[in-house]
């Protein structure tokens, strides 16, 4: 039976709680990725943070603004508007937004139960830690690859 150390993604992008959203979207962006696990300053996996998280938080956004943070498409609407939107963006902080606690799995988990409680918990990125250190990630799409290859 396959394991998630055999889909996980081993170099996982983390961000801090202190990580301004706008770095937070840019990453997300730039790796193509759909969330990063939230470290404290001894690497421990404190929770999770998704492009969900960002268009969900209580803010009033202009909608241009959340495509460009979802690199879904070119903005249009007026530039200043959007400029005001992004410094607003900027002064909130993952602290803010993320899912916590983490629900994290191990290498050794068995795959299938893994996307079991991708499903069930309507998750998306699951962290994986062994002996309380993160040593890899799996995405919506490491178990998409794995059932491809099934």
């Amino acid at each position: 039976m396959p394991k998630v150390a055999d889909f996980m993604t081993k170099e996982v992008i983390t961000v801090t709680p202190d990580t301004p959203l706008r770095k937070l979207a840019e990453l997300l962006s730039t790796h193509n990725i759909n969330g990063v696990p939230v470290v404290d300053e001894q690497g421990a996996v404190l929770g999770v943070v998704c492009e969900s998280d960002l268009v969900n938080q209580n803010k009033p956004l202009h909608i241009p603004t959340v495509f460009f943070i979802l690199d879904s498409v070119i903005p249009v609407g007026n530039p200043w508007r959007l400029h005001k939107d992004f410094q607003r963006i900027s002064a909130t902080t993952v602290a803010d937004i993320y899912s916590r606690p983490a629900v994290c799995v191990t290498p050794q988990t068995d795959l299938a139960d893994a996307a079991r409680l991708m499903a069930d918990k309507k998750l998306y990125t699951l962290p994986v830690v062994e002996q309380g250190r993160l040593v890899g990630i799996l995405g919506k799409g490491d178990v998409l690859r794995a059932f491809v290859q099934a």
